[in-house]
């Protein structure tokens, strides 16, 4: 850890030109044809399904999960013995990477706050690594990831499989194409609500269960008794201490179609109109509004973008003169309006087009499916970057997570430098751009 951070020091002069930073040739594990050896840090959950999609067609030499008793969680560590009955088996995800000699790609799928700290201990090994989303839980983390992986030339990928999709593939096409017209604004929404108990956090300690290293979970995070139901199986996600919210869950995939097809940059400004959260626990309703500098693809100098989720709700039909008044909006997704019409993406469905004669004569796009997990193997065995490569995923990250930070400073703008990492009109947002961690546990 020391050494990693010692060359993200070294090398952060070049965070101002991010953009410019030179990425080395990806280091190819073996020849297109052989099969790599994979190794998967959590392995329940959605870490289930991670380490089937990593290892399927290559081989799964090692895996770890912090709990090895019995849980409520799909798959999980006895799950993965009985299926890999070979592979090597840990709880602590330390010991699996001294013991990393074999292995060529790792898959990292542990809570939010436990992303950056593994994937670089990986990376710093020369293993290429999958992460899942949002790649870490703050913005310096984020850049830390980019700027380090660059140096190291591992092959990278992060978790947001709807990007992979031939529905979400579509909509980028179409709107890269002028299908309706330059685009004028953006909304992105969510049902969720990811919170934390009002109350905060309870003051009794549960017996923590058979099987489970509750230090180890804990990780960079502050030291608190274990809490029956409070924290797991997914409770983590509504507080700050492990999770980003509904953004983080959510966010991170409905945003991510508007970046790919505008191809933003991180905003120059956001800004929430909804309520603080608590000292611990995120709030169950966000409204965030986000300005870009504007670009080709866009109707205006600057294109804002709408978020809400929770009991926000849907946004308004009116907000386009395109919508039917009749129209059910998804319970999740992104509306692209355009000067000459509209786009509804359902998170993970097909695009809806408003008006419907606008693809009167038009030639859809030839999408080719695409597996996520393919791609970045692809990424290892070739050297080509991957889709959703650290280089993607990093600013994507920091767009969602600046939201998080607006949510601290209601009814505030905030004004983001993204070459300096650093908000230029509020000292105290600035203190939640990094992270604290606990003794032991720095980045």
């Amino acid at each position: 850890m020391n050494q990693s951070r010692r060359s993200f020091l070294k090398h952060s002069a070049a965070t101002a030109a991010v953009g410019s930073f030179a990425a080395p040739d990806i280091l190819s594990a073996r020849s297109p044809n052989a099969k790599l050896n994979i190794a998967s840090i959590a392995v329940g959950g959605r870490g289930w399904a991670d380490v089937n999609g990593a290892a399927k067609g290559h081989n799964l030499v090692a895996f770890c999960d912090v709990m090895t008793g019995v849980s409520s969680r799909k798959g999980g560590y006895a799950a993965a013995a009985k299926q890999w009955p070979k592979a090597r088996r840990y709880q602590d995800w330390r010991k699996l990477l001294d013991e990393s000699g074999d292995i060529d790609a790792i898959t990292i799928s542990t809570p939010d706050h436990m992303h950056a700290l593994p994937t670089l201990a990986a990376a710093t090994l020369g293993k290429h690594v999958f992460t899942q989303k949002p790649l870490t839980h703050t913005i310096h983390e984020s850049r830390t990831l980019l700027i380090e992986t660059r140096r190291l030339g591992v092959a990278t990928q992060m978790g947001i499989q709807n990007q992979s999709t031939v529905g979400h593939r579509t909509a980028v096409a179409m709107i890269q194409s002028g299908l309706i017209g330059k685009i004028k604004e953006a909304h992105g929404w969510s049902h969720k609500g990811w919170a934390g108990p009002k109350e905060g956090r309870p003051e009794h300690a549960d017996k923590i269960p058979a099987g489970l290293d509750w230090d180890l979970w804990l990780g960079v995070a502050p030291t608190r008794p274990y809490a029956e139901k409070i924290y797991q199986p997914m409770n983590w996600r509504g507080w700050t201490d492990f999770g980003s919210g509904t953004l983080g869950d959510m966010g991170i995939h409905i945003f991510e179609p508007m970046v790919s097809a505008l191809q933003v940059a991180p905003p120059v400004s956001v800004q929430s109109s909804g309520i603080k959260p608590n000292a611990e626990t995120w709030q169950p309703t966000n409204k965030i509004k986000y300005e870009f500098t504007g670009n080709q693809y866009t109707a205006t100098e600057t294109l804002t973008y709408f978020w809400q989720d929770g009991g926000a709700g849907r946004p308004l039909l009116s907000t386009s003169k395109y919508l039917p008044s009749g129209l059910k909006l998804p319970n999740q997704g992104t509306l692209f309006v355009g000067q000459s019409g509209a786009i509804v993406l359902p998170h993970g469905g097909k695009p809806m087009v408003f008006p419907d004669d606008l693809l009167t004569g038009y030639e859809m796009p030839a999408i080719e499916k695409r597996g996520h997990f393919d791609n970045w193997h692809e990424a290892i065995q070739t050297g080509n970057p991957a889709c959703a490569s650290f280089d993607f995923a990093a600013p994507l990250t920091e767009t969602v997570l600046l939201g998080n930070i607006a949510v601290r400073f209601p009814n505030q703008k905030l004004n983001w430098d993204s070459a300096a990492l650093r908000f230029t009109n509020n000292d105290d947002a600035n203190s939640f751009v990094k992270g604290d961690y606990r003794s032991g546990w720095e980045l």
